[in-house]
């Protein structure tokens, strides 16, 4: 049998002593103009970014919609089996946000991993768990579940109703489920329910966005979502990284963004399992 997803990036976390998460969201206006020049410019982009990173992550988190919005399904494709091949230790996390009637989801769990190869893919319960149980099904892979998301207006539906919210219902399920393949999407905005969600499932790992250039605090995110043995977080940054360098040696400034987050988070770890 295979390394199971939460295997993997725990292995990846060891290898790493890093909680970050890359996010690969590439945008057209944004590229250097070296890449923009590229036959293929988000690969060329992505690409740079990944072998600049690798050392420096548990895993890297391409956005499905940044590439399907220029139609350049090829560039993720191949950008997928760049980091499988070079950067082997690394997880993928797609960014789909899957989620249909049980039929269709599958049909989708099928493009997520056998058409992309990623190891994993962010899922919507929003039409019940029969939308999320086809991505368990496939050894080795996993289903990362919105829980409650760092967006603004995220708690108009996941914190109601109030008194017991849909998002604490999908934890409940999620710690339920969990054999090894399911993580949470937690967003770093939300302290508060962070920590209601660890109470609800404290195995389970979670996918925190939110800290780069949505403000998220750091030092709350490890003190309210770390699990009890000091691990279960990984926290994602996009903009923040990989759009931080200038110049003709704009990927020297990525390097740096992304060291000086990692030893961010290492130093909130650490503080917060010292407060225990």
């Amino acid at each position: 049998m295979p390394r199971t997803f939460q295997g993997k990036i725990r292995d990846a976390q060891d290898r790493s002593d890093s909680a970050l998460c890359v996010g690969l969201d590439p945008r057209s206006d944004r590229l250097p103009s070296a890449c923009r020049r590229a036959a293929k410019p988000f690969l060329a982009f992505c690409q740079q970014v990944v072998d600049a990173t690798a050392d420096l992550v548990c895993a890297f988190k391409p956005q499905y919609a940044c590439f399907a919005a220029t139609g350049a399904f090829d560039e993720l494709r191949t950008l997928i089996a760049y980091i499988h091949e070079n950067h082997p230790d690394v997880p993928v996390i797609l960014d789909a946000k899957r989620g249909d009637i049980g039929d269709v989801s599958a049909l989708y769990a099928k493009e997520v991993f056998e058409v992309f190869d990623a190891d994993a893919a962010t899922v919507n319960p929003y039409l019940g768990w029969d939308a999320v149980e086809p991505f368990t099904r496939v050894p080795g892979r996993g289903a990362i579940v919105l829980c409650h998301t760092s967006n603004p207006g995220s708690p108009w539906l996941q914190e109601f109703p109030e008194g017991a919210p849909v998002y604490l219902r999908v934890a409940e399920r999620a710690a339920k489920e969990d054999a090894g393949n399911l993580a949470l999407v937690v967003g770093a905005t939300f302290p508060e329910q962070l920590a209601a969600v660890r109470a609800k499932a404290p195995d389970v790992p979670f996918l925190v966005p939110g800290v780069g250039a949505q403000s998220g605090d750091l030092e709350a995110v490890f003190a309210n979502g770390l699990a009890a043995d000091g691990s279960g977080l990984v926290v994602s940054a996009s903009r923040s990284v990989i759009f931080a360098g200038r110049g003709t040696n704009w990927i020297d400034g990525v390097a740096t963004a992304a060291t000086v987050l990692r030893d961010d988070m290492r130093r909130a770890r650490d503080a917060a399992i010292a407060a225990r």
